[in-house]
């Protein structure tokens, strides 16, 4: 039998205990929405703009279930196939006959191998399957859920060689996340697909909690990271040019971590810094706006 030209896929492991995520109160009223309704049986569909945690969230919550992980990054090129498997390798058969000593007579034939995907790998195992950015695949990729999700029954092909469909183990659950729909390359979820599951909507998050996000990946002081949060959330509520994120504070905090600049509007290595961080994005005049927040430091 000739090996596989597809290699199967494997899951993941997350440990519970993750000591970078920031559990504020906030944080953990949201882990424990999540975990009741994942509990109860239902998918968990985090959505929300880029930074607000999703994936964060997705993953810590999965590593807490502590059930190996089925991850899957959204992509516009999937088909079912990329989700449930298909036939990728090929099996080699040979058989010699040598009934008669004088005689030789061989047969070889070739024919195509099925290889479960990650979905069906994770349905068969009852691991957690964690669909990252689900949306920027293509809604007819992902109509293969929607029995998953419900029946809890996975249509097969008959090519795969055995039961026309698969009962989901119990120990399966579903994580997803998405973007909204105008951002670039993302796909309009189906309504179907979406009324299975129960979505929690991220937006960016409060004060204290930035600020210990911000402190935490940074390695710097709630004092010094609180400056920086309010100087980008200044520059968010203010309704101008670029909308910073979480991420932004982050990347503040972290600079000033390493190079030890001070918080400043005065400290010109620091203005510099906020200057390429808060107007990466280039918006008309988004540079004097940072300046005006800058000069309040």
């Amino acid at each position: 039998m000739a090996g596989r030209t597809y290699s199967e896929v494997s899951p993941i492991l997350i440990d519970k205990e993750q000591p970078g995520f920031v559990g504020t109160p906030k944080v953990q009223d949201i882990v424990r929405r999540a975990m009741s309704y994942l509990h109860a049986g239902f998918p968990v569909h985090f959505s929300g703009p880029a930074a607000t945690g999703k994936t964060t969230i997705a993953m810590y919550i999965a590593g807490q279930i502590g059930r190996p992980v089925m991850l899957i990054h959204g992509d516009e090129e999937f088909g079912t196939s990329d989700l449930i498997g298909g036939q990728y390798g090929y099996r080699r058969k040979k058989v010699v006959d040598k009934f008669i000593h004088t005689v030789v007579k061989s047969e070889e034939s070739v024919s195509p191998e099925w290889v479960d995907n990650r979905v069906t790998v994770a349905c068969k195992n009852g691991y957690t399957l964690l669909y990252d950015e689900f949306t920027r695949s293509k809604a007819e990729a992902n109509n293969v859920l929607l029995p998953i999700l419900e029946e809890k029954i996975l249509d097969l092909p008959a090519a795969r060689g055995e039961d026309g469909y698969l009962q989901v183990s119990p120990e399966f659950c579903a994580i997803f996340t998405s973007n909204p729909e105008e951002y670039a390359g993302v796909h309009k979820a189906q309504d179907a697909l979406l009324d299975r599951m129960i979505s929690i909507r991220l937006g960016h998050y409060d004060r204290d909690t930035e600020i210990a996000i911000a402190a935490t990946k940074g390695g710097i002081s709630a004092t010094t990271a609180g400056r920086i949060v309010d100087l980008v959330r200044g520059i968010r509520t203010a309704g101008i040019g670029t909308i910073p994120t979480v991420r932004a504070s982050v990347m503040l905090a972290k600079l000033v971590g390493m190079d030890g600049m001070e918080v400043t509007g005065s400290d010109p290595v620091f203005r510099q810094a906020c200057l390429d961080v808060l107007t990466g994005r280039g918006e008309e005049g988004a540079e004097a706006d940072v300046e005006k927040v800058l000069r309040r430091l």
